[in-house]
Formats: C-alpha cells, sequence, structure tokens
C-alpha cells in the first residue's frame, strides 16, 4: 500500500504517518523508487496509535503501549499501570478545567457587562 491509501484506511492524515515513521513507530518498505510501501502490520499499528492518541495517550506512553502490544511476555498488570496513570492524569486535568470554570463563571456573574468601566474580570486578571 501506498500512503494515501495507507492514510485513508487508518484515517490518519498523510503528515502524520511521516511523522510516526519519523519516531520509529513505523518501517514501511521502500520501493526501488524510493516511495514507501506499507505492510498490514504498519496499517495495524498506525490504527494502535491513532486509537491511543484519541484517547489522549502522549507519544512516548503510545510507544510504550505499542512496546507492550508487541511482547508476547508482557504482563497486563504493566499495561494496566500504563492506563491507570493515564487516566488519573485525565482526572486531574477535569478537577483543573472543573476549578477554572467555576472560577470564570463567578467573574463572568459579577461582572455587571454594562457601560460603567468597572469590571472584576479584568480586575482578577489583574491581581486586584
Amino acid at each position: 500500500m501506498n500512503i494515501g491509501q495507507v492514510a485513508k484506511s487508518s484515517g490518519i492524515p498523510v503528515k502524520t504517518i511521516r511523522y510516526y515513521e519519523d519516531i520509529g513507530f513505523i518501517r514501511p518498505d521502500r520501493d526501488s523508487n524510493g516511495y514507501r510501501n506499507f505492510a498490514e502490520t504498519d496499517l495495524h499499528k498506525l490504527a494502535f496509535v491513532g486509537r491511543a492518541r484519541s484517547l489522549g495517550f502522549t507519544i512516548e506512553e503510545c510507544r510504550a503501549l505499542l512496546a507492550l502490544y508487541e511482547d508476547q511476555s508482557r504482563a497486563s498488570a504493566d499495561v494496566k499501570r500504563l492506563a491507570k496513570d493515564h487516566l488519573k492524569d485525565i482526572d486531574d486535568k477535569i478537577a483543573a478545567l472543573k476549578s477554572m470554570r467555576d472560577t470564570l463563571s463567578e467573574l463572568v456573574t459579577s461582572c455587571a457587562g454594562d457601560d460603567r468601566p468597572d469590571c472584576p474580570i479584568l480586575n482578577d486578571l489583574a491581581g486586584r
């Protein structure tokens, strides 16, 4: 398969596929003319990484997950630990976003939003 076919099949943009090749996620063969020739295993790895990225895993976490996936002697506990750590990161981000939302909601509520120059939102941002 060429890169366009792989991009269409995997749903991953060509530019991203080239990046994944650069960082070693895949290593497609090269034809005599220099064009990439992707195997089914490359497509499968791309789909795997694409799904992991859609769940918010970082590139390094994807690298670890891919290594675990390819290691037939892996312990599922290692996979679970990585996923639990990522889940904690997501929960922390959600808590931070909720806090930001609550603060901004209070500021919006406290602002009269009229023609007067006094604005609690700007005062807060200025640290007053």
